[in-house]
């Protein structure tokens, strides 16, 4: 059974498999993260499957969705439908969801783009670029997707204003 706890503490295993899962540019600085989750701005889910660390889910509550920043399942976990079984939790308690995902130029992004299509996810045709986590890096090119939003509401730019200014500060 996959369970989700929320907590305000983001512990060796999250980092872990955050560093693990997702290459530097594509997170921002452990120190930071723990800072965002601590003052709550940032909400931080634990996925336990049979009482045993299985993932972290981190995201934004924002005004008209909630944005899922990054998601990750522990390898030994991955199959048998934990990221499904995930991703419907989570869209039971948050209705609106907005994520991110690589364009579709490798096979693992495919993968992940297809997963998402799966299970009702639309992706937005408009270009869109990640501001840097880091300074020393580009804006990282990204595609948009969302469930659950009303069609005035899933308006791209719209979405993007938001995403710069209460997740990336911008």
């Amino acid at each position: 059974m996959i369970r989700l706890i929320p907590t305000t503490i983001a512990n060796e295993a999250t980092r872990d498999l955050y560093e693990e899962a997702f290459p530097e540019e594509e997170r921002r600085p452990w120190n930071q993260q723990v800072q965002l989750v601590a003052s709550r701005k940032l909400q931080l889910l634990h996925i336990h499957r049979e009482d045993a660390f299985a993932g972290f889910i981190f995201y934004w509550n924002l005004p008209e969705f909630s944005f899922i920043e990054h998601f990750a399942i522990h390898p030994g976990t991955r199959g048998g439908g934990a990221g499904t079984q995930v991703m419907q939790l989570m869209e039971a308690q948050l209705n609106r969801i907005v994520l991110e995902v690589e364009p579709p130029v490798t096979e693992q992004a495919i993968r992940r783009i297809k997963f998402y299509g799966r299970l009702g996810y639309q992706a937005f045709a408009e270009s869109y670029h990640q501001p840097p986590y880091h300074p020393h890096y580009p804006p990282l090119e990204l595609r948009l997707m969302q469930k659950g939003l009303a069609p005035a509401a899933a308006m791209f730019p719209n979405i993007k204003e938001q995403l710069y200014k209460y997740v990336y500060n911008k």
